[in-house]
């Protein structure tokens, strides 16, 4: 699968903590960060950090266990990133190899 990624807006992320109602460090814990103040740098500053699609989609696994991965990507979506997924063109089967 291919995936582009867009990552979430510091004020999505804000908003996300809101909506949570979780302490920065409730989110540092989320996100898989050591601290608070890891956290802050993806929420704003002069230069704030990029989420990646692993800790974002990390997050909303965590959050939604029995999610499939289209359901975690679709609450990815709604948080704020911007996913698009498509199937990588087929791999041709050497001669001679059975296909399963």
């Amino acid at each position: 699968m291919r995936i582009r990624y867009t990552a979430p807006t510091p004020k999505d992320l804000r908003d996300l903590k809101e909506r949570l109602d979780f302490s920065g460090k409730q989110m540092a814990d989320l996100f898989g960060l050591a601290s608070a103040q890891q956290w802050h740098k993806y929420c704003g500053g002069s230069e704030p950090r990029e989420m990646s699609l692993p800790m974002l989609f990390l997050a909303g696994a965590l959050l939604n266990r029995s999610f499939s991965v289209e359901e975690v990507f679709d609450w990815c979506r709604a948080v704020g990133a911007q996913i698009e997924t498509s199937e990588p063109p087929a791999t041709p089967v050497p001669d001679g190899e059975q296909q399963p």
